[in-house]
């Protein structure tokens, strides 16, 4: 007894949030809980190791963090500070009216996501691209203003978390997971460092409920679609297969009908991400790398015309393995997650994910060690726990988002502009 008390004393030392531990741990643990698949690789011929370029992407990672932990490396503020020091909140402001009117119109349109998934994947892409200015804003508004309270009390307290909520539940009425994540774990990581210190036990803890409540909110989307509607219709390609392949696909579908919806539900995000992972590699290797155009798709969205978005792209590859044996991986009008190595390998296999890994190392480990110059309870706590969020939820969803990617710019920025030289 006395040993196990000893062992979560220790464990509660860890510091949940710090770039050696927090990314690593989820990243190890969504792709090892992957591995449950209750016959789902089999269904979609997985045959492609995918832990070669994880493992790598995991050694360049945790090397790119000390590296710069060791040499003390942060961000320039270029230049920027003396002009716009103290200044970056009217910025922040300007921006949620911006968002909140985006998403108002929205609203007011008829364009609530969660009410179908035709409806979630046809949201006006430049207003859903500006309502989410609103949440961005609310986040580090919300911790400017707890950061300058003198007596942080449990009323206060209450208020603030009050507004957050009232947030939370405008985006699950859009319908998108990623929005609700991101404001989650940043508040959550923000809580930690400057109201509470959250022990590793209590962490753990809540990550399993956090994980099992995103992953049935997927499942609930699912269950509820209509499918009398063309969108959400669940047939195969119409192409013609043999009796014999037919016979076999059928066969695969009974094995993993053995397992309930609901179970397969809990850990079915990780499941798809790793056959993507699998026959992204798969897919490279009959065809080569993209070299770089499924980046460069990230900014031609916002191209006048239609345009074809990185995940769509992915989709692309990852059916066109599939489609001839009757399959989908991912059913027409939606797109794919990548996951980060993903999309990294996509581009330049083993290269690209040694240099997506690095940069992910050194822009953490940089801002964690503004954190430290600056002092925990400081701006630079908000922007290390918002870029933490983002590039953890990553592993899964690919950072292919070209707001996600202005937000960390801003993030990065602002943390430069207003940071604190002095040690702790």
């Amino acid at each position: 007894m006395k040993d196990k008390l000893t062992f979560f004393k220790k464990l509660n030392k860890i510091d949940t949030f710090s770039p050696y531990f927090f990314f690593p741990f989820i990243y190890v643990l969504y792709f090892f809980v992957s591995l449950f698949d209750f016959g789902r690789f089999a269904y979609f011929d997985v045959n492609r190791n995918v832990f070669l370029p994880l493992f790598i992407g995991l050694v360049v990672y945790l090397g790119a963090v000390y590296l710069a932990d060791k040499k003390d490396w942060v961000f320039p503020a270029f230049g920027l500070s003396r002009f716009l020091k103290g200044k970056t909140i009217y910025f922040l402001w300007a921006l949620g009216l911006i968002g909140l009117v985006c998403y108002l119109i929205m609203l007011f349109t008829g364009q609530v996501g969660i009410s179908d998934e035709s409806v979630r994947r046809n949201l006006d892409p430049k207003l859903n691209f500006m309502s989410a200015l609103l949440w961005f804003a609310v986040i580090f508004l919300l911790c400017d203003k707890i950061l300058k309270e003198k007596d942080l009390t449990r009323r206060k307290q209450f208020s603030y978390g009050v507004i957050l909520l009232v947030v939370f539940i405008l985006f699950v009425l859009m319908g998108y997971r990623t929005p609700i994540a991101v404001m989650f774990l940043t508040s959550f990581i923000v809580f930690h460092y400057i109201i509470k210190k959250i022990k590793l036990s209590w962490f753990l803890t809540v990550l399993v409920v956090l994980g099992l409540l995103f992953s049935l909110f997927g499942f609930f989307r699912v269950v509820t679609e209509d499918t009398t509607k063309k969108f959400n219709e669940r047939k195969g390609p119409d192409v013609v297969i043999t009796q014999e392949s037919e016979n076999h696909n059928l066969a695969l579908v009974r094995e993993i009908n053995k397992t309930p919806k609901w179970v397969r539900a809990l850990n079915g995000e990780m499941v798809t991400g790793h056959i993507v992972l699998s026959k992204i590699m798969e897919y490279t290797d009959l065809h080569g790398y993209t070299k770089g155009s499924l980046h460069t798709g990230i900014f031609s969205t916002i191209l006048p015309g239609e345009q074809k978005s990185p995940r769509t792209v992915v989709t692309d590859m990852v059916n066109s393995l599939t489609v001839d044996e009757g399959k989908y991986i991912t059913r027409p009008g939606r797109t794919t997650t990548p996951t980060f190595p993903g999309q990294l390998y996509a581009e330049a296999g083993y290269i690209g994910i040694i240099i997506g890994f690095a940069i992910y190392g050194l822009v953490l480990s940089m801002l964690y060690n503004q954190v430290r110059r600056s002092g925990i309870k400081s701006y630079q706590t908000a922007a290390y726990g918002f870029v933490t969020a983002i590039f953890t939820l990553s592993i899964h969803t690919g950072l292919l988002d070209l707001i996600f990617i202005l937000m960390i710019g801003y993030a990065i920025l602002s943390t430069s502009i207003e940071k604190i030289v002095r040690k702790i």
